[in-house]
């Protein structure tokens, strides 16, 4: 593989991003305020750079590393369910926060979910975690975009990114969040974006970045901008565009939905393997919803969570 979409062909994929336990819980009818309101709560792990790691090594790419850091206390329940994964935890142990921790609300109706986050030690990574030397047989460097709603982390998020750039190896970023985006600035966003090669935003995501209510047209605004932009429509499946044009539309596969979180990260896990086999954007693209489709039908952000 080679252009705006990951690097070397038979290379591996480096993930840096956050990790996460995540407390999932289903309610069944609306939240109730000052009382309880039943639900189904379980404990699984998260975060939207590992899940996408974790997808990745479902969705076939037999070499993903994850850089992250986590408390010193979660450290070893982390790395041993991200290797029963597939995945090849590069994670950093610390001393003095807690691992991240989202609470997600799943209402059960809609599989829509509210995030609740504490992000603990994931805005502690720095420049000193990272080493270029982390790209050695690495194809392609996937950045999770809560790296750059904070300091130290969005230096480190630069800093591997110029790496990358400097060794030839491919960069994608997924936007994250509008909330934290909004909170950021669109414009210092984009500027900190700049130099990524895919973008993989949400509708939402990519509405509120260009100002344009239509997918389709913001994302053909952020193609001007970004080489390759893949926008992920949830149930209505993706969009692929190229230099200021959609390139292909793919529809989802029918899924029954119980917990819509984790789908992005799927559908990014799904589309990067695909590309460093040498897929097309569009059979890529596919490739996600695939994954994406399949991660609504489990609880938690990853294949077989648990």
């Amino acid at each position: 593989m080679s252009g705006a979409a990951g690097g070397h062909a038979g290379g591996g994929l480096l993930v840096v991003g956050d990790v996460v336990t995540d407390v999932v819980a289903r309610h069944r009818g609306p939240l109730a305020p000052a009382t309880d309101t039943p639900a189904d709560i379980r404990t699984v792990p998260g975060g939207a750079g590992a899940n996408a790691a974790c997808w990745a090594a479902r969705s076939g790419c037999p070499d993903v590393r994850l850089l992250a850091r986590v408390g010193q206390d979660a450290a070893g329940w982390h790395d041993l369910r991200l290797r029963r994964s597939g995945v090849r935890p590069l994670l950093i142990p610390d001393a003095d926060a807690s691992t991240a921790t989202v609470i997600s609300l799943v209402d059960t109706a809609t599989a829509e979910r509210t995030f609740l986050t504490d992000s603990g030690a994931v805005h502690r990574m720095n420049p000193a975690d990272w080493s270029p030397a982390l790209l050695d047989g690495v194809a392609h460097l996937h950045l999770s975009g809560y790296l750059l709603f904070a300091e130290p982390c969005r230096q480190l998020a630069v800093l591997a990114r110029e790496s990358a750039r400097a060794a030839g190896v491919t960069v994608s970023l997924d936007p994250a969040s509008t909330g934290f985006i909004g909170t950021l600035g669109v414009e210092e966003f984009l500027a900190l974006a700049e130099g990524t090669d895919v973008l993989l935003p949400n509708a939402d995501e990519a509405s509120f970045l260009t100002g344009l209510p239509e997918p389709a047209d913001a994302a053909v605004k952020l193609s001007r901008r970004f080489p390759l932009v893949a926008v992920t429509l949830g149930a209505a499946g993706a969009l692929v565009a190229v230099a200021g044009e959609v390139v292909a539309r793919v529809a989802a596969p029918e899924a029954r939905a119980l917990d819509s979180t984790g789908a992005g990260d799927a559908f990014t896990g799904g589309f990067l393997a695909a590309r460093l086999r040498g897929a097309t954007p569009a059979a890529a693209a596919e490739a996600g919803c695939r994954a994406g489709a399949l991660a609504v039908g489990v609880v938690g952000g990853r294949p077989g969570a648990e």
